[in-house]
């Protein structure tokens, strides 16, 4: 889509982590809470400003603790990021600001964005986003004078309808201001989850192959039949909200969840649950009860991290070793010795041999016995072995045995041969305000709970420091609505309705709240839209209609 496919078809880090504290002199963070969901490059960033005077912009609707130490915080409404890339590009543009060489010499299309993005005058800007266009201005200015800048995001990037479009827009961006392809630039999405960027990398998406191998394509098709004789639909898959919509339709009689809490962390909570609830069968693997596993009809124990031989791949694209630090509890098992098991019990229920059927090649021995399997088919890989990784980790794309791996992605040339510059239109939500809901409930996390808070919320020291839900809401609209600090209120959108504990603070500004989506008793996700992108099927968690009121 822009030449960038290697890093935005995972969500991977064009850049190091390394690179990025020590090289960049500015950064742009957008849609990313930084020092509370990813603390370890949080407080890099901080040290990157604090020692070496480097320049950080914050574009968040909250203030959020990376703002404590920003040159400039750009504070847009939810919903609104496209507007602002484009105005800061109207301004690089413009003003001549631009890296000229750089878009000459290694980009196309530019007279389309331009052609786009002039519409999108700071003042314009500034009735959408609600950010003075001087600020605009400001951020697009300081941008250009400091470089190389890497550009980090988040999920409040990617959960929009928009989300592929706002990604499309960073990359823009980035290759406007020449910041693609150098050490201290790039475009760098930070993960969600533990070894996201690993399930990817081995095929867990629903368009590609191991590898980013596209599905659609013959020769990877080909390929695989080769290898494995057989490898389900050639067809682009169904993504979590498209199964849970299916199943609805009875399309899909079963599901199989593994370490996934859809019970709690599915926008529209109430119709996942339904739908689950009604599933003929239900099979989930997790290491402890959820919400999820209250309707399943097998629960299967998996491992934890700590039980586990093999590898994770990290935020920045690093295959490292992990080794089983304790045995696993009870009937407890790895995920991959789970899996095989099953299709060895479904190739004998079937009466099929061990060496032919869609069950066969399951005997595996050890995590690396697959790693090296999946790494001969997957030429990002095929320089990795576990001897190789042992110590630091390697980062793909590492093609073969000789190679040291890649540190940044880019240099020289993109993937496509010359970077596209997309022009993107800013497009409101899938659901604004109105007059029965008149504010923007927006989530996210805290520092001490982790996503659907299986884990963290069975920690004693994390309940005491972070006990209950709170919802943020502006003073302004405190006054206006009759709510006072710290007392219990009612948070109802078009799906549902939670009650939780007022915290009155100037985070959020006035029309917007703020949840984070860890306690299963005000489960925010109970309020949030299914709405889909309709490229990546991403959902809007980030941008819903709400009212508020006190109890």
């Amino acid at each position: 889509m822009t030449g960038l496919v290697t890093a935005f078809g995972s969500g991977a880090m064009t850049n190091s982590i390394d690179d990025i504290a020590e090289d960049a002199q500015a950064y742009f963070v957008i849609g990313s809470n930084t020092t509370e969901n990813h603390p370890v490059i949080g407080m890099r960033l901080r040290q990157a400003v604090r020692r070496r005077g480097a320049t950080l912009i914050v574009a968040d609707p909250r203030d959020i603790p990376l703002t404590d130490v920003a040159t400039l915080h750009l504070k847009q409404r939810p919903g609104t990021d496209i507007a602002l890339l484009n105005g800061l590009m109207h301004v690089l543009i413009s003003e001549g600001l631009y890296d000229k060489q750089y878009v000459a010499e290694r980009t196309e299309g530019f007279e389309a964005l331009e052609a786009v993005v002039c519409q999108y005058t700071p003042e314009r800007v500034e009735d959408i986003t609600g950010v003075p266009a001087e600020d605009v201005r400001k951020a697009a200015r300081l941008l250009a004078r400091n470089r190389p800048g890497a550009l980090l995001y988040a999920m409040g990037i990617t959960q929009h309808t928009s989300g592929h479009q706002n990604v499309m827009s960073c990359a823009n961006l980035q290759m406007l201001l020449g910041n693609m392809g150098v050490s201290g630039g790039g475009v760098n999405p930070l993960r969600g989850q533990n070894n996201v960027q690993g399930a990817c990398d081995m095929g867990c998406l629903v368009n590609f192959y191991p590898g980013y191998q596209k599905v659609i394509d013959e020769a990877a098709q080909k390929k695989f039949v080769e290898a494995w004789g057989k490898t389900g639909s050639t067809q682009v898959g169904l993504t979590v909200v498209e199964m849970i919509n299916a199943a609805e339709r009875g399309e899909i009689r079963g599901l199989f969840v593994l370490g996934e809490n859809p019970a709690m962390t599915d926008p529209d909570v109430n119709h996942a649950r339904h739908v689950l609830e009604n599933m003929e069968f239900l099979v989930v693997q997790e290491i402890l009860h959820s919400e999820t596993t209250q309707y399943a009809d097998v629960v299967l124990p998996g491992a934890s991290f700590a039980e586990k031989d093999g590898t994770f791949t990290n935020t920045e694209r690093r295959v490292q070793r992990v080794r089983q630090a304790v045995a696993s509890p009870g009937e407890a098992r790895m995920d991959w010795e789970i899996l095989s098991e099953l299709a060895r019990r479904l190739q004998d229920k079937l009466g099929l041999s061990a060496d032919a059927g869609p069950y066969a090649g399951w005997d595996y021995s050890s995590a690396e016995e697959i790693f090296t399997e999946v790494a001969a088919l997957t030429p990002s890989y095929a320089g990795m072995d576990y001897v190789r990784i042992d110590q630091h980790g390697l980062q793909w794309p590492c093609p073969d045995a000789a190679h040291p791996g890649t540190t940044f992605l880019h240099k020289g040339t993109f993937s496509r041969g010359l970077g596209l510059l997309s022009p993107v239109e800013w497009l409101p939500p899938a659901e604004e305000p109105d007059a029965e809901y008149p504010l923007v409930l927006t989530t996210g996390r805290v520092l001490y709970h982790w996503h659907g808070g299986t884990m963290s919320r069975r920690a004693a020291g994390l309940n005491e420091i972070y006990p209950e839900p709170l919802v943020e809401i502006n003073p302004v609209d405190a006054r206006a609505l009759k709510i006072k600090d710290g007392e219990m209120i009612t948070v109802t959108s078009r799906r549902g309705t939670v009650t939780a504990r007022a915290e009155v603070v100037d985070r959020p500004d006035p029309g917007v709240v703020f949840m984070t989506f860890h306690f299963q008793e005000a489960a925010a996700n109970l309020l949030t839209i299914a709405a889909l992108d309709p490229v990546a099927k991403i959902p809007e968690y980030k941008v819903c209609a709400v009212r508020v009121e006190a109890n």
